[in-house]
């Protein structure tokens, strides 16, 4: 049977805000699965899945195992160009994220799905590869570096076009994917994105040499999440996921 995924847009939220809301709901599941293990009843709770789609203010968030001299300015010049900063609980190094970017948050329980977070990032990355396909970018994966990218296999070429970073707890995920739409990549000058310091990034305006729909690129990329996840995308008001942050 397919699983069925809740899926929300946010819209325009602070990137704490949204990381406290991930949270909530990760720890709902964990605290289902922790009650269904202590008991041996049949009735406990069923853990639900989440796609939240959001932007965010102007940002730079910090992995687990990023490196602080990959951001390249101060305090100073983050606040006079109002522009946060965040270490974060994810996997990955430094990223941008801000207006005309489609960042996705899967809260998924992978135990209904697979148990492999190496799958879950390669079923992510698929995800986006199938939706630029649509807009006839062709992207793909680079060895040993997550995420998605544009001439992977020309070094003076290649180019990041989706970050990815991720959480799991007892199997139950959160952060995910930020794919640059229509971002201004001067932005990525102040930082050493995802601490590879010898490619560039690129976004789907930069390549197409027009803006997109946010809407357009959600709807794609929701339909391709259905199909690389088998499961039923099942939308959720927008006043009734507002509810929970």
């Amino acid at each position: 049977m397919k699983q069925q995924i809740n899926v929300a847009d946010l819209g325009l939220v602070d990137y704490q805000q949204a990381w406290d809301y991930q949270e909530q709901l990760l720890q709902q599941n964990v605290r289902i699965k922790l009650d269904a293990a202590r008991s041996a009843a049949s009735g406990a709770g069923a853990t639900t899945h989440h796609l939240l789609f959001c932007e965010h203010p102007p940002v730079y968030t910090l992995g687990k195992s990023g490196r602080m001299e990959n951001l390249l300015i101060n305090e100073q010049q983050l606040k006079e160009r109002a522009i946060s900063f965040v270490p974060t609980n994810r996997g990955g190094d430094i990223t941008f994220h801000g207006p005309g970017q489609v960042v996705g948050y899967p809260i998924l329980d992978l135990e209904y799905f697979f148990t492999d977070l190496g799958r879950y990032l390669r079923s992510l990355e698929e995800v986006v590869i199938r939706t630029l396909a649509d807009y006839c970018i062709g992207a793909g994966r680079s060895a040993g570096e997550t995420g998605v990218w544009l001439d992977p296999d020309d070094p003076a070429r290649a180019r990041k076009i989706c970050a990815m970073g991720v959480r799991c707890s007892r199997w139950v995920t959160m952060h995910g994917f930020a794919l640059n739409v229509n971002t201004d990549l001067s932005y990525f000058n102040n930082i050493i994105p995802c601490g590879i310091a010898d490619k560039q990034v690129a976004s789907m305006h930069a390549e197409l040499g027009r803006p997109l729909p946010p809407g357009e690129v959600k709807a794609a990329l929701q339909a391709h999440f259905a199909e690389v996840f088998a499961a039923d995308l099942v939308p959720v008001p927008r006043a009734a996921s507002a509810a929970g942050y």
